[in-house]
């Protein structure tokens, strides 16, 4: 038994297919709301769908040295091969500071837009002008300026402020700032080309071409600056082909002109960032030579006036001949000290700046000296190539990277080898010098010898011929730097450059937004349908009752429409009728052998109230009453008599009058008007109907009706709210329970099959009342549309009526 209700309770738990295609059915307003509103939102969304352009270009990453020179050329050092190259250039095209670099100068944060009956076209190089914006103070922030063209020089801006402030941003400084803006309307008038200079607004607005349409309308305003950059760092780089040096651009977007110029300017920019870190050397090193000129051209000049005065106030006569080679000998040998002090000097500044300073890549050549020391410059060279390389690196990786730590070693180490040179090389240096000055002083001896004033025309004539010789070889080195800059040439080439070359772009296939609004229009009421099958825990047919209890099914009566409970005496030829003869056929072979020739009581009952038990007792005494048999219709439902209302019969004397011995038997009886049909009514309502039940006299009533009547139907309380129906039960020869369709709830059925398992209950039979018969309900209960001729059926209703009645039923079920 355990085992048979555990199948019984699983059953409970199956999806119901059937239910599942029911609802369907009844949701196809739903499907038709559904597939429009989706539908309709779909055309509205394809309204906005915008052409796709794209726009690319091919760069070239080489490794582009300078042709004129060589790694031992002075100032030109061998800045390394292709690698890595091609990555970092990715990487920088795709950074933020570049787009930052291409959005300032191309000022893209200012937004052109042509007005549409959907949505603002972007209208960049579309418009007849073109504003520059002064970067150098806060402007306007979002909110759209209409310009208006009205003729050829004049132009009309105007637009709406809601109040006396508004948000500005400073695209120099990236900060957000208040502005002053005049609040409500605003317009005036200005002239192509003239500077504009508003609290709220600084900018110069010129004419595109020559001649312009007069009358057109624009919109332009001020956007967000990091959203703008953001969105271009998503440019697509790639290697074309896979592995090569040469580099494919491309963007997507709604303006081809914009990506246009983005592309190409982004190329001009990276080009000129790599021909400046590959000038920067020579740069560094004119700089240096700039400096030391500036001193090094007064020295020049105070020493050719010296020399003039000198002449012109000095007696001497062939000076020149009389100390020629004393001179000569000791402004070579000043030039060459010179020379060592300056070589002095470059390794003092060297060292320091190795000790305090960590980018290498500005360092001076050694050539500007005049070391031509191997060992220095190519340690030189491998430090700068070193940093250079580290500050590439920088870009595509994480500053606490391996491959740093490595490049750091190797940046000391040569160091190391620097400081050791510097050492050794001041050592002979200072030694050179020391001769040097030895030689200077024997010379200078031999000069004092000479008059006073021949020794005095030599020495400013020496200090010339040094400062002049010192001012050409400054200029020969800055003229060799100039060429070496002048020659060099960017590692970025661009080989094909973005062009509009024609073509419409691509537009999205909108045929997409009406299939998945179809889906959706589908998806959503069979995802309705399909919860609420699974939520819904009513009973809607003759299967539900099988899965849910082993009691049999002993008939169905369809739904009506009848004002009152009397369809069987009103409309004996109806289904319903039918119905209800076809119960009371199968009533013979449930009761017990001993009463088939005796009178026979049925009780009727439900769950709860609404469920048709009274409808059921009415029209089942209806159909024994009808067929000759004497019946008596008892309501046993004391607690909320019904029957009296379909009887015009009022309810002052009844069966609670007769427990309560009150009156008589034959009192509390009363005709129906139908023939072999009499009722007996519950009589006022007592205020314990449980304990008259219970009393013996009741007993004695049902035991004196059996005497009088053939059949005794029953009426009585639902057997899941109040215990009286039990205490009838043991007076009755069969049992009918009423399950209405779509009211009675599955977990209803427990009380009742708990009471059959405990034998509390016999010959009991499930009755299933108010069945839609348009449907399918299984096993050949009901007769649908085959009953047509044979049957008194209703009048269909109208369409109309029937959608009203559909919709109402649907918003007020559970």
């Amino acid at each position: 038994m355990e085992e048979e209700e555990r199948d019984i309770n699983s059953l409970t738990g199956i999806f119901d297919i059937q239910q599942f295609l029911l609802k369907l059915i009844k949701l196809w307003w739903l499907f038709l709301l559904c597939i429009g509103i989706a539908g309709g939102y779909a055309y509205y969304k394809n309204q906005f769908i915008q052409t796709v352009h794209s726009a690319s270009s091919l760069i070239s990453i080489k490794d582009n040295s300078n042709p004129l020179f060589t790694s031992n050329t002075s100032l030109t050092f061998n800045w390394g091969g292709t690698t890595d190259k091609v990555t970092t250039a990715i990487v920088q095209f795709k950074s933020r500071t570049h787009a930052e670099q291409v959005v300032e100068e191309l000022q893209y944060y200012i937004n052109y837009f042509k007005e549409g009956d959907y949505y603002n076209v972007d209208a960049y190089k579309q418009t007849p002008f073109f504003v520059y914006a002064d970067s150098s103070v806060a402007q306007l922030y979002r909110d759209n300026i209409r310009i208006k063209v009205l003729d050829q020089q004049t132009f009309e801006l105007s637009a709406t402020f809601s109040s006396a402030t508004a948000g500005g941003f400073h695209y120099g400084e990236k900060r957000k700032e208040t502005l002053e803006v005049p609040e409500g309307d605003w317009k005036q008038q200005f002239k192509f080309g003239d500077s504009i200079e508003l609290p709220f607004l600084k900018v110069l607005i010129e004419k595109r071409a020559a001649t312009i349409a007069t009358g057109g309308e624009w919109l332009f305003n001020f956007g967000d600056y990091w959203g703008t950059v953001n969105s271009y760092k998503n440019i697509t780089i790639r290697p074309a082909p896979d592995g090569s040096s040469i580099l494919l651009l491309s963007l997507t977007g709604s303006n081809k002109q914009r990506l246009i110029d983005y592309i190409n300017t982004s190329s001009v920019i990276l080009e000129r960032g790599e021909l400046e870190r590959k000038n920067k050397f020579a740069v560094s090193t004119i700089e240096y030579i700039d400096s030391s000129l500036v001193l090094q051209e007064k020295a020049l000049r105070k020493s050719e006036q010296d020399l003039e005065d000198f002449k012109d106030t000095s007696q001497l006569i062939d000076v020149l001949s009389q100390g020629a080679d004393f001179n000569q000998r000791l402004s070579e040998f000043e030039i060459e000290k010179r020379g060592i002090q300056n070589k002095l000097n470059y390794y003092d500044n060297l060292k320091s700046y190795l000790k305090n300073k960590t980018d290498y890549s500005v360092v001076q050549a050694p050539s500007v000296v005049g070391i031509e020391e191997g060992s220095i410059s190519a340690a030189v060279l491998r430090l700068i190539t070193l940093s250079e390389e580290r500050k590439k690196r920088e870009f595509a990786m994480r500053s606490d990277a391996p491959v740093f730590r490595e490049i750091d070693r190797d940046i000391n180490a040569v160091k190391e080898v620097i400081y050791e040179n510097i050492k050794s090389s001041n050592y002979l240096l200072n030694m050179e010098l020391a001769a040097l000055q030895a030689q200077i002083g024997t010379v200078e001896a031999q000069i004092k010898k000479l008059p006073k004033e021949q020794q005095e025309f030599l020495k400013i004539q020496r200090q010339f011929d040094m400062d002049n010789n010192i001012y050409t070889v400054f200029m020969s080195r800055r003229a060799e730097a100039e060429l070496v800059k002048a020659a060099n040439v960017s590692d970025v080439y661009v080989i094909d450059e973005a062009k509009d070359t024609g073509g419409g772009g691509t537009r999205k296939d909108s045929n997409i937004n009406y299939l998945i609004a179809l889906l959706v229009g589908f998806a959503i009421p069979i995802s309705a349908a399909f919860l609420l099958t699974l939520i819904d825990n009513f009973i809607h047919t003759a299967k539900d009752i099988e899965k849910l209890s082993r009691i049999p099914l002993i008939g169905v009566i369809g739904k009506t429409s009848h004002a009152t409970n009397l369809i069987v005496k009103d409309k004996p030829k109806s289904t319903i009728a039918e119905s209800f003869r076809g119960i009371r056929s199968s009533l013979h072979f449930i009761y017990n052998q001993d009463s088939l020739y005796g009178s026979r009581t049925i009780m009727i009952t439900s769950s709860v109230s609404g469920e048709g038990k009274t409808f059921t007792s009415i029209n089942l005494a209806t159909v024994f009453a009808l067929s000759g048999k004497r019946t008596i219709l008892v309501g046993m439902d004391l607690r909320k008599p019904k029957i009296f209302d379909d009887f015009n019969i009022e309810n002052d004397l009844g069966v609670s009058n007769y427990l309560v011995n009150d009156c008589s038997l034959n009192q509390v009886i009363r005709p129906t008007g139908i023939e072999n049909l009499d009722v007996l009514l519950s009589g006022p309502v007592p205020p314990n109907p449980s304990e008259l039940i219970m009393t013996r006299r009741c007993g004695e009533m049902i035991d004196q009706l059996k005497k009088d009547y053939d059949y005794i139907i029953l009426d009585t309380p639902p057997l899941g709210l109040v215990a009286d129906a039990l205490e009838i039960a043991k007076h009755a020869d069969a049992t009918l329970y009423v399950v209405r369709q779509g009211y009675t709830k599955k977990g209803m059925l427990d009380v009742v099959n708990e009471k059959f398992n405990r034998k509390e209950l016999k010959n009991i039979s499930f009755v299933l009342n108010y069945l839609n018969q348009r449907g399918t309900y299984g096993y050949g209960y009901g007769y649908g549309v085959y009953v047509n001729g044979y049957h008194e059926n209703e009048k269909k209703e109208g369409v109309f009526i029937r959608v009203q009645k559909l919709l109402k039923g649907l918003f007020n079920s559970k």
